[in-house]
């Protein structure tokens, strides 16, 4: 049995782990706010407060625990900049819409069918991110050392090593070729190739703690850390271990993402925010994806609210969501979101945004023709009203896992010889019918 310490960093919350390498629980959890911060010359993350953050969760989980190496997974569509001084310089929110503003990025992006990688809003195209900082700023490109894909980041900070990982840089960044798994055209285009860190898989040991860490939390020296993986891959990654045949992972957060092993060949529209997504073995993976989360939240606002029955029938008889919630982004972006008819309470409410929320899911997975069971990972596999939807639109079937699973048991998993996919339950199927046309509803009404 071992101690595997994960830094996970979703784009909301910043996350220290400890999952046990023998049952794969996360035995302890400690998370601190994702905040933007606003001062500077562009809304960053708070990378010295995490820094800060996570030195002390790994000396308290080295002191109660022990800590037999590290993992990294962190949110996709970011990249730091390494100065020649070695500190990093302010790592752009992809949310900020200031990439947006310079056009010329699209005479530079490489195609769709060379990259898998669809042009996206604000930073979500890295590419975009690094064109428009360089832009900004005439003196930034001289001032880099290094380019590191965010996973990495972390790693540099734990052992001063530099690198890149594939399914980083496989996540719509369009400075990588999917298909040969190499850096594409736009490295040079931009005139990064130099400045690029190598690039790496996931599951290699990038190096170990230094002796500053392994000082200031008391760890040994010598622990590994691993690359570390994009956290939708994380997720995605212990369902790759031994599992045969088609399947699918929907990965649900902030995002929901949508990813399709070995189903039916399709063509994917990069106008419905499909993409190619690169797996923790390097292999091009159908992806379909919407902010579901962000979704789930605006409609939420805070409320803590527990269904009935009669909530349920109520909704079932004419109460529906349509898209989009979250406009920019999605099978349906650019849509303006509307309620057919107003829910009466709360629960009819929360409902109504389950349902919603799986035929979004179901859509996303038609998308990258998705075959075999569907599992489902993080928050709303526990979202009871959703994951009866999904089982009813899923010929399949849903499953979720029978223990923790998710991302940072997904990054835990890189430093694990042998690992296996974990074990999972299929959802049965209550009141399908209902269930189906309340869906057949939903999408007629899109079709109109």
């Amino acid at each position: 049995m071992t101690h595997i310490a994960v830094i996970d960093l979703g784009k909301t919350n910043a996350k220290l782990a400890l999952v046990q390498s023998d049952t794969l629980e996360e035995i302890a959890v400690v998370t601190r706010p994702n905040k933007v911060l606003t001062d500077g010359p562009y809304p960053h993350f708070d990378l010295e407060g995490h820094w800060a953050f996570f030195l002390a969760a790994l000396r308290d989980f080295q002191t109660r625990f022990g800590i037999d190496a590290i993992s990294v997974t962190t949110h996709g569509a970011a990249v730091t900049l390494i100065g020649h001084d070695g500190a990093a310089l302010p790592m752009l929110d992809y949310e900020h819409k200031g990439p947006d503003t310079d056009r010329s990025y699209d005479t530079l992006r490489p195609a769709f069918e060379i990259t898998g990688s669809p042009r996206l809003p604000m930073g979500l195209n890295l590419g975009a991110q690094l064109h428009w900082l360089f832009a900004s700023d005439p003196t930034l490109k001289d001032r880099t050392k290094s380019i590191v894909t965010y996973p990495q980041y972390w790693g540099y900070r734990l052992t001063g090593e530099l690198a890149t990982d594939v399914t980083s840089l496989g996540c719509h960044t369009d400075l990588w070729d999917a298909y040969s798994g190499t850096f594409s055209p736009l490295v040079d285009s931009l005139g990064i190739r130099d400045l690029m860190a190598p690039a790496k898989t996931c599951s290699e040991v990038l190096g170990t703690i230094t002796d500053d860490v392994a000082a200031q939390t008391g760890i040994a020296r010598g622990t590994t850390v691993r690359v570390g993986i994009h956290d939708s891959n994380a997720s995605l990654y212990p369902h790759l271990l031994g599992r045969k045949g088609a399947f699918s992972v929907v990965s649900t957060g902030t995002w929901v993402i949508c990813m399709a092993m070995g189903g039916d060949q399709v063509t994917l529209d990069p106008a419905r925010d499909t993409l190619l997504n690169v797996n923790a073995l390097g292999n091009p993976v159908p992806t379909a994806r919407f902010m579901g989360g962000r979704e789930y939240e605006i409609i939420r606002q805070g409320r803590d609210i527990t269904p009935t029955g009669a909530d349920r029938d109520a909704v079932l008889s004419g109460v529906h969501l349509l898209p989009a919630v979250e406009p920019n982004t999605g099978p349906f972006a650019g849509r303006a979101s509307c309620w057919t008819r107003p829910a009466k309470t709360e629960g009819q409410e929360m409902v109504a945004l389950s349902y919603y929320l799986a035929l979004m899911t179901d859509t996303c997975l038609g998308l990258v023709g998705a075959k075999g069971p569907t599992i489902v990972e993080g928050p709303f596999a526990r979202n009871a009203d959703y994951v009866a939807m999904l089982a009813a639109l899923r010929p399949d079937g849903v499953e979720l896992a029978a223990s923790a699973t998710g991302t940072s048991v997904g990054a835990a998993l890189l430093c694990i010889q042998g690992a296996h996919a974990p074990a999972t339950e299929r959802i049965p199927v209550r009141d399908g019918q209902r269930l189906l046309a309340y869906a057949s509803e939903w999408k007629a009404m899109l079709r109109q």
